[in-house]
């Protein structure tokens, strides 16, 4: 509304400028980066806890403590004071009796950089999201978002503990499989949030909106099946990891001669084959495999059809990455589940499960293509 004038007034007299409030530029590439940093040391603190399961590591620390658990032991007394709690648990005690001192550090130190990664990557995160926040350069409707993925942060290490705990008590010399899928599972969504977040601040308020009325609401759709396909793929590899189940049946395409392994429903409650009998966990997860597979090929097919020469492009790519996961995982079958194979297979899951929640948003916000002269 104009304000009042005053009739006296002289009709050519400079009015003073209306104050404007200045907004502060949201730095979009400066939180990219943050995020991305994250993403990163994510993507290699799964690696990290891939190798802490390969090498039997996880259950080296009997303890949570959040904040003095990240000094290491720093003397022979302090060795021996780790050691010793180590040697009350019930893996040293009907698995790793003979175990050396010297052995001990061995996994010691997997699982201590595991969890020093954890702790590391919740700073990088508090120390990034209270910079932005107390310098207001957090994009509307933004902050919900970051704060969610720093509780999601939070409930993954005490899921991490969970975990762990379970082979401490009983009779266990293991983690429980059902524990570790969900903490791998866990891990999986942050890093797809994460992945989602970037692509989205790489565009403008204004850009989304105009990208999101050219929606391809059917390949959108499609690849989002595939995605949630995927990631139940993640789980049952977590639980294949979570009883060696991948180092039985080193046959393809059969299991030690069957379609199915005859054993496959031998333990009870009937329930728990599907979490502790490695014949039926293996099968499960070769058979959801192969689902994925046929899928992923359905919705390139369906992508052949966009318009966008970008999302097309992008489909592909995650078909080839797909198709080499799956000659991987064969490998890692044939070569029982070998150190060296096995986390490149698990780092190759990671690599495709981001490509394929990048096709979606490509399907969902695409991108705008550039009419070239002839």
């Amino acid at each position: 509304m104009t304000a009042n004038r005053n009739v006296f007034e002289e009709v050519g007299e400079k009015q003073p400028a209306p104050q404007v409030k200045k907004v502060k530029p949201v730095p979009r590439k400066a939180l990219i980066i943050w995020l991305g940093l994250i993403f990163v040391l994510l993507v290699i603190i799964i690696a990290v806890g891939g190798m802490t399961r390969l090498t039997d590591s996880g259950l080296s620390i009997t303890e949570w403590k959040p904040v003095t658990g990240v000094i290491p032991p720093l003397n022979m007394a302090d060795w021996l004071e780790e050691f010793g709690k180590y040697q009350g648990s019930p893996e040293f005690m009907l698995q790793n009796s003979a175990m050396t001192l010297e052995e001990f550090k061995g996994i010691f130190w997997w699982e201590w950089g595991h969890r020093f990664l954890g702790r590391f990557i919740g700073l990088v995160w508090a120390v990034g999201f209270l910079w932005f926040l107390l310098r207001r350069q957090i994009p509307t409707g933004w902050t919900g978002r970051f704060l969610g993925l720093g509780v999601l942060g939070g409930l993954q290490g005490a899921l991490g503990w969970w975990m762990v705990s379970s082979g401490l008590t009983g009779r266990m010399v293991d983690v429980a499989s059902y524990r570790l899928a969900l903490h791998l599972g866990l891990a999986f969504v942050i890093l797809g949030l994460i992945a989602w977040s970037i692509q989205s601040l790489r565009m403008s308020g204004a850009e989304m909106l105009q990208a999101r009325r050219r929606r391809e609401g059917g390949l959108m759709v499609w690849a989002g099946i595939l995605v949630a396909v995927l990631f139940a793929q993640v789980m049952l590899g977590g639980l294949v990891a979570g009883i060696d189940a991948g180092r039985s049946y080193p046959t393809w395409p059969d299991m030690a001669g069957e379609f199915m392994p005859s054993g496959s429903f031998d333990s009870t409650p009937l329930w728990a084959n599907f979490f502790e009998n490695p014949g039926l966990v293996q099968f499960n997860h070769r058979l959801m495999g192969y689902i994925a597979f046929i899928l992923g090929v359905v919705v390139w097919w369906k992508s052949r059809k966009s318009p966008v020469k970008a999302t097309r492009a992008v489909f592909s790519v995650m078909l080839a990455v797909m198709l080499a996961q799956v000659v991987l995982g064969i490998v890692t079958v044939l070569y029982m589940a070998r150190m060296d194979i096995a986390i490149t297979h698990q780092l190759g899951a990671v690599l495709l499960f981001v490509l394929v929640l990048m096709a979606r948003f490509a399907a969902a916000y695409p991108a705008v293509e550039k009419v070239s002269r002839g």
